[in-house]
């Protein structure tokens, strides 16, 4: 019986120690080794890599004039608008606009029934004729009175009874002219004209309706779209630099949506008189000669004021300004071609270039492209930066791709 308990715990150290070893080759296999050495290899070789000089570009900390912009957000703004509606209730009988064209100042646009508005001028007119004539009346019948009252034919007070007849009828005449004159000017009503030059709108009426006096409607809008204005608002701090430029013209440039392609260059007009409170906003007004319409009343665009121009500013590509948790900071390359990190305070940005007010100094060279390789002390090798021409070919290449 003992015998059978040794054998069969024989057995189960044989299988234990066989369960191991299959275990231990299975997870570290003959390759293993090779493989192991080869991946330290090309690691040791990375790491000699990574000490040698990293190719670097570089630009020159150099002084330029430096524009100093306002951004705001606006909408164009007709110049003028004005709403065409009848001065007169009558039968419209013609409409010779053509929607969405331009027009002139003075352009018939619509004609009322005139027929009416002509009959009671006529009557007008033959009551002036009529009163005209009795007026001729009794100015003659005077001055046979003023013949005879000094021979006693005539009392002193049938002369003064003509005279007051007289009177009387010179003031119906004037009435009459006045009548005359009125239904003249209602007459010219018939012809509604343009009170603007501008471009015109939608038709608001057909031909062949009623139109009312001073209809809220109206028959079409006018748009005076050269010039055109845009109205922007920039924060009520903006109003310091505003104020500064005095009279001077303040240049404006209107752009696209996107703020990348400019639309139309203008200049500021108006400054609004306060500040909007609940915004804490300041409402101005910039005009454009629009003369190729590129401007649209209603249009949203992004605005450029520029409020001033920093003379000899010191400025490096906004490329080499690199962004830390204590801020701004540029690697700027030293004589035995290694880099140092500098922290900077920027000023104004444009374009591709900022503003240094601080940290860097004329003639510096700062490290625009191959920064994130690069580590304070770090080894360079300054290679040139590329052409404009190089640089146009890569961009149609990659374009092309």
């Amino acid at each position: 019986m003992a015998k059978k308990w040794l054998i069969l715990l024989g057995l189960v150290v044989i299988a234990v120690v066989v369960w191991v070893v299959y275990h231990h080759y299975a997870r570290h296999p003959a390759g293993s080794t090779a493989t192991t050495a080869s991946t330290q290899g090309r690691h040791g070789k990375g790491r000699k890599n990574a000490e040698g000089p990293v190719l670097v570009t570089v630009a020159t900390a150099h002084t330029q004039d430096m524009p100093v912009y306002l951004d705001g957000l606006g909408t164009v703004q007709a110049y003028n608008t004005a709403t065409v509606r009848a001065q007169v209730s009558g039968k419209l009988i013609a409409v010779p606009f053509k929607e969405g064209g331009k027009v002139n100042k003075g352009d018939l646009l619509a004609q009322i029934d005139p027929r009416p508005f002509q009959a009671t001028l006529d009557q007008a007119l033959a009551k002036l004729a009529q009163d005209q004539a009795q007026l001729k009346s009794v100015q003659m019948d005077l001055a046979r009175y003023q013949k005879l009252a000094p021979q006693g034919y005539v009392s002193g007070q049938q002369l003064d009874q003509q005279r007051q007849l007289v009177d009387q009828d010179a003031a119906v005449v004037k009435a009459d002219r006045a009548a005359v004159e009125a239904d003249r000017i209602q007459l010219s009503y018939t012809d509604i004209r343009a009170p603007i030059s501008g471009r015109l709108g939608i038709r608001q009426v057909d031909v062949g309706n009623l139109v009312p006096a001073s209809d809220a409607t109206g028959i079409v809008t006018i748009t005076q779209t050269q010039p055109i204005s845009v109205l922007f608002t920039l924060p009520e701090q903006a109003l310091t630099p505003l104020r500064a430029a005095g009279d001077k013209p303040l240049a404006v440039t209107a752009l696209d949506r996107n703020n990348s392609q400019p639309i139309a260059q203008g200049q500021l007009t108006v400054i609004n008189n306060q500040i909007d409170q609940s915004t804490g906003t300041i409402e101005l007004k910039a005009t454009f000669l629009n003369a190729d319409e590129l401007l649209w009343p209603g249009q949203f665009v992004n605005v450029q004021l520029l409020a001033s121009t920093l003379q000899n500013a010191l400025v490096v590509p906004t490329a080499a300004v690199q962004r830390g948790p204590d801020g701004a900071y540029v690697y700027v390359v030293t004589s035995n071609k290694t880099v140092q990190l500098e922290p900077i305070t920027t000023g104004q940005s444009h374009g591709d270039f900022t503003q240094v007010l601080k940290g860097l100094k004329l003639g510096d060279q700062a490290v625009v492209d191959g920064a994130y390789l690069l580590k304070p002390g770090a080894r360079v090798k300054v290679q040139p930066a590329p052409s404009p021409a190089e640089n146009a070919s890569t961009a149609a290449a990659a374009s092309a791709g």
